[in-house]
This record gives structure tokens, sequence and C-alpha cells, in this order.
């Protein structure tokens, strides 16, 4: 388990301050995680990579010459906000373009298109290249539906040499894509992580056995089997990669660079017994092994498990895989001499409160005090929306809720008192609560309360008819942005019944505490409704069958902050 922590919810930020200090030769903390503190003599493509803490060396250790510009650090297993992506993004640009690459989770995906779309608004050149190379997460012929898991460093090293030999955009972007539609991994488990604070792992694996294709924020494996010797272990994860050979590439003289992952806490020793008979195997298969690499590379807090990626190498692959690199978690030959360089943050100036009236006023603070008290619900609720998330994701969904809804509160209520309409006081919300959040419900979060507050405005009287149409905004902005309908077990199965029955109970001419009292009723009915389905999207699709029996924890969740606010409205007796 995970011992030394001061406040969890801090622990990181912490971390990333203590990383960037100790780090300092090769990086420094700017806003949103940390970027070069050194540069070369050439400008370069700016190759920016991320994703959640909890992972190192990636992603804040893969910074340095060679390897990535910039890394987004969002929360634990948590995706970076759209707006750290921005910032890390902007810091680390030289002029030409920036390659955004990531491991291909749901809520990276929204938050890092969010950003890219902000950066190239900015007239910023941005391309994405995602990775996707766990072989268990979805069948062959759905690759680009596939997680990144330890796959990642291979795309990162790959991308970051070719920005350091002075490709052009264009051809950093083609050699990530490359060398992702050419990485395979297999991960293994024997016990589960323990997030900071937690009294429980995330997942737990029977005595004496061993899971297999688990992911690396703690989603459970697809199958149990004993506990194999280490040449067993091998013999599994080069039998089952060897299945799964990118096509062009034929296995006999074959030039593959094999890297054998500790997960946390199997150590270097046991890596190394496991690698001498995956050596064996490949050679033994007339595959030449080049430039292997054995080690900590993509953690898991304290997971015990390991992965192995088989990077399957052309010509110019494996010169840049070859290249050098110096960052504090992986290096390789000795890079060309660089200098000092600081960031150059631009601050960002506080906006102004906009004119309101004070109709909207009033309805600010009714928005303040709900916010308020679906924070309080949410913290009460955290373990057990965790405990449920944890069934067949990656059990975070708790804490990214306490996080996202605690930092909307907060901004809501100081916008509130800085004389804020309800509109300027949603979109605070919704930015803070986007930005602290992190993952898929930071940003849906961030979506619907941005939504509403467009539609009500700053300068006019908050009507239950106005509500209703910002719900509906709501509702139709997340399933456009999230693609998610439903049926697919997520948040979207309470949201759609909760907006459309709000609406055509308004649209009645009922008093809106009297319609939302109802409508919360639905949605809560709604999100209990959906332990009878199978996930179908998100990091739960991996294990939908496993999430049979238990509700989807965003319905849940979403549902509570309902009935939350319908208890906020009958105490304020809002008409």
């Amino acid at each position: 388990m995970t011992r030394l922590f001061n406040d969890p919810s801090r622990f990181a930020d912490e971390m990333i301050e203590g990383f960037a200090a100790a780090a300092a030769r090769w990086v420094q903390a700017a806003p949103g995680g940390v970027v070069r503190s050194t540069r070369g003599d050439d400008d370069q493509v700016a190759v920016v990579i991320g994703g959640g803490s909890g992972h190192y060396p990636a992603f804040g250790g893969l910074v340095g010459a060679g390897l990535a510009h910039g890394a987004v650090m969002g929360n634990l297993f948590a995706s970076p906000s759209a707006h750290q992506v921005q910032q890390i993004a902007q810091v680390s640009h030289q002029g030409r373009g920036v390659l955004l690459s990531y491991g291909n989770y749901a809520g990276d995906v929204l938050h890092f298109d969010q950003a890219q779309e902000k950066l190239r608004a900015e007239g910023v050149d941005v391309r994405t290249v995602t990775v996707t190379d766990d072989i268990f997460s979805a069948p062959k012929g759905e690759e680009h539906k596939r997680r990144g898991i330890a796959g990642d460093l291979a795309v990162f090293k790959v991308a970051g040499a070719a920005a350091e030999a002075g490709y052009d955009l264009d051809g950093v972007e083609r050699v990530a894509r490359l060398a992702n539609d050419r990485t395979r991994s297999f991960g293994v488990a024997f016990s589960g992580c323990t997030l900071p604070g937690a009294d429980a792992p995330l997942f737990t694996v029977p005595e004496g056995k061993m899971a297999i294709g688990l992911g690396i924020h703690g989603e459970p494996g697809i199958d149990e089997v004993d506990v194999p010797t280490a040449d067993e272990l091998a013999e599994l994860w080069v039998s089952r990669l060897l299945d799964e050979v990118p096509a062009g590439v034929e296995l006999e003289g074959a030039r593959v660079v094999p890297l054998v992952n500790g997960l946390g806490s199997v150590k270097y020793e046991e890596l190394f017994v496991v690698y001498r008979r995956v050596a064996q195997l490949l050679e033994e298969r007339g595959i030449a092994v080049v430039e292997p690499e054995v080690g900590e590379l993509c953690t898991s807090f304290d997971m015990a498990g390991a992965s192995l990626t088989l990077l399957w190498l052309d010509d110019e692959l494996e010169a840049l895989w070859a290249a050098p690199a110096d960052a504090p978690g992986f290096s390789k030959g000795s890079v060309t001499p660089q200098r000092r360089a600081d960031a150059v943050v631009v601050e960002e100036l506080e906006e102004e409160v906009p004119e309101s009236s004070a109709e909207s006023r009033d309805a600010a603070a009714l928005v303040a005090a709900s916010l308020h008290a679906a924070a309080a619900a949410i913290d009460e609720a955290a373990d057990e929306l965790g405990r449920m998330d944890a069934i067949a994701g990656d059990g975070d969904h708790g804490i990214g809720m306490q996080r996202g809804s605690r930092a909307g509160s907060d901004a809501a209520a100081a916008a509130a008192r800085a004389g804020a309409g309800a509109r300027t006081t949603l979109v605070r919300a919704a930015d803070a609560w986007s930005d602290r959040a992190g993952g898929t419900s930071g940003a849906i979060w961030g979506e619907m309360l941005r939504a509403l507050g467009e539609q009500l405005g700053d300068d006019r009287e908050v009507t239950a008819s106005l509500v209703s149409d910002g719900v509906l905004a709501a509702k139709d902005a997340v399933m456009s942005f999230g693609k998610a309908e439903v049926g697919d077990k997520t948040m979207i199965d309470a949201i759609v019944p909760f907006a459309d029955d709000l609406a055509q109970r308004v649209a009645g001419g009922q008093r809106l505490r009297d319609a939302w009292g109802h409508s919360a009723g639905v949605a809560e009915e709604a999100a209990q409704e959906t332990a009878s389905m199978a996930a179908t999207l998100g990091r739960a699709r991996s294990h939908g069958d496993r999430s049979i029996g238990t509700p989807d924890p965003g319905a849940v969740s979403f549902a509570l902050i309902c009935t939350t606010i319908y208890d906020v409205l009958t105490a304020g007796k809002e008409q």
C-alpha cells in the first residue's frame, strides 16, 4: 500500500513539486506538469505527452533531450484537464508545431482533443497520436479501441528522437504512428495497487493466482490463472504476442525491441529472470533482439505486476530507438550538450466579473449553495462510488468527483461573492471542476455546467423554462462531446431521462422545485437500472460483463447531485 502522503487530495501536486525539485537538471515545473529545463540550439517540433499521475517514470520522467519536451501530469490515475494540456503545450512550443501523445483512454482523449482545438484556434499546428498497445483491451481488427500501457515509451521515444533529429511535424507524426502500429503489450498482475489514503487496493487477486490483461490504472484483468514460474510467464507472453505480429513483419529475421516492465513491486532481479527466457524464445524463432529495456518503465504505484512490450523495427525505427536520450527516468547514449532554458509562462490575468442583473445574482447565490451541498454529498459517497467503479474500472470515480465538486463549489462561491450572475458563476465552476477533477467525469461535468450557464445568462431572471432549456442543452452537449448513448452504461443513462422528464414537466406548467424533485427521482431510478447493463464504453468496456449487477458510478453520482439540489430548492422554497 501507499504509506507516505499528507493530504491524499494534494498528493499529485506535492509529488510534482518534489519531482521538479529533485530532477531540476532535466525538468522544471510549469502549470499543468513539467517541461524541459534545457534546450538545444535548433528549434524542434514539441513532443508533449501526458496522463494521470501514479505511473512514474511515465510521464514526467520521460521529459528530456531526445524524448518529450513536456509532460502534462493529471491527478492520480485521472487524465489531465484540457487547460493543463494547453498550458504545457504553450510553454513547450518552439514554433514548429506540437505532437500530443498519450494512452488511449476516454478521459485523456476528451481533454487532449479539447486542448488541441484551443491550440489550433491560437494558430498552433497540433497533431495527436494515441498509444494503443494493450492487446487484451480490444480484439484484433479493433486496434484503435485499445488502451496504452508500457508501449507508451516506445512511441514517445521514437517521436522524441525524430524531433531531436530535426524532422518536421509531418515526419514526427508519421514515425510516431508507425511506432504505435508496430507496438504490442501484454500485462499480468499478482495483486492490486492502493491509492494514497485508501484502505484497500483497487482490486485483489486470489492467493496463488495471476490476473491476465490488467490495466495500469487498476483495471482488473480479464482472467485468472495459477501463478506460473518465470519461464512459464515468459512463454505465455511471447506466444501470445507472436500471435499479434503487426502487418508487414516477417518473423524470420525480424528485429524487435523487448521491454520488460515492472509495475511497482515486482523488482528488477525477478524481471531479469523472466527476461532471460524471453530473449531465448525470441532468438529461437529467428528474431533479432535490439537494445532491450528491463525495469520500471510505466508503473502503477505498488501493483505487483509486470508486462512485456514488443516494438517491431524497420531501419528508421531502429535508428530512432537507438538515438541518444537523457531524461530523469530514461537515458540512452550521450546527447548533444544542452543549455539551460527557463520556461516562459504567460501569466493568466484574472477576468473581471461581467455586469449582471439582481435576479441573475440571486440565481448565482442559489447555484453556489447547490454546488456546496453537492460537494458535501459527494464527500460522503466517495468511498462507495470508488468501490462501484473498481468493479470493472479503475476505482477513481469517487476521488475525481470529490476533487471536481470541491473545486466547482469553491469557484462558484467566489464568483457569487464577487457579484457574478448565473452564467459567470456556472462557467467558472465548470472550468474549475474540469481542471481539478480531470478524467472523463471532470470533462463531462465541465461541459454540463458550461452549457447550463450559457443558457441562463447574466442579465435576466432565471425561470423554470430557462433552467429546463439549460439542462437539455447540457444533455445535448455531453452526448455530442462523449459520444455515449442511452444503454452504454454511463452517466448518460441518468442524464437523458432526467433532462427529458424535467422538460416535459416544466412545459406542463409545474414549478421548478416540484418538477426537479420528480425528475431527480427518475434519474435515481435510471441510475439503479444500469446495474443490469454491461458497460460498453470507457475503461470499464474491457470488463463489461463484470459490471453487471453494479450500477454505473457516473450515473449514481449524477442522480445524487440532482437529489441534493432538490433538497436545496426545497429548503429555499424555490418556485
